[in-house]
């Protein structure tokens, strides 16, 4: 299946490159290209991308703000937030917004092919430096009472818990498997459990309920 990317950035020249970039990928198609948010919702709307190459920082209308009204405008369209700010405001509001990765600018070209296939799943991905700021974030959140976390401890298997900290960790699907010696589609299967036992939607919120319940340091 092709994946269709919008991509939204004010620099015309970085647009180019990702565009030259993600063109030698054969599961990969540039659909569009805008300048802001404003442009960013138009040809959304009337291209319907699969995902959503966010920059943050533009003018007429930003990214964060650009995120929010596309998700309601296209829920299914998968928004990654590709920007050069880490601040922790920035992070928060990129993810309250709707998306589903973090990536800053300098990251590897590897690393962005595997989080926009990711992201087409409506898995997130987050480095470890984004992930351990999400966490330190939620870390304030008072912990759950130990009869609970215990509870929810015995509920989880050895290889279940051990994966989750690993997404905790920032870890994809691919390098869950690789670091296990398992395959991709198992580590699918584990995570599928893990999200019905922490009634978590996804793995960002597993991550945050994990860490509620004193499971996950």
């Amino acid at each position: 299946m092709t994946i269709k990317i919008l991509v939204v950035d004010d620099q015309a020249l970085f647009r180019e490159g990702l565009r030259t970039l993600l063109s030698v990928y054969d599961d990969f198609e540039v659909i569009g290209e805008a300048a802001n948010g404003e442009e960013a919702l138009r040809l959304a709307i009337q291209l319907h991308p699969d995902v959503v190459l966010m920059d943050l920082r533009m003018p007429v209308l930003d990214g964060v703000r650009a995120t929010n009204l596309l998700k309601e405008s296209l829920p299914s369209c998968k928004v990654i937030v590709l920007t050069t700010f880490d601040d922790d405001e920035l992070v928060f509001d990129g993810l309250r917004a709707g998306a589903l990765g973090y990536l800053l600018k300098d990251v590897s070209s590897n690393k962005l092919v595997e989080a926009i296939r990711s992201a087409s799943r409506g898995e997130y991905f987050l480095l470890p430096a984004i992930t351990a700021k999400v966490i330190a974030e939620f870390s304030k959140i008072p912990r759950s009472t130990p009869n609970r976390a215990s509870e929810m401890a015995d509920a989880l298997s050895p290889r279940e818990m051990e994966i989750l900290l690993l997404v905790a960790s920032g870890d994809s699907n691919k390098e869950i498997a690789e670091k296990l010696v398992i395959s991709e589609g198992t580590v699918k299967n584990h995570l599928s459990s893990i999200l019905s036992k922490l009634n978590a939607r996804d793995r960002l919120q597993a991550v945050i309920r994990a860490r509620e319940l004193g499971l996950i340091p």
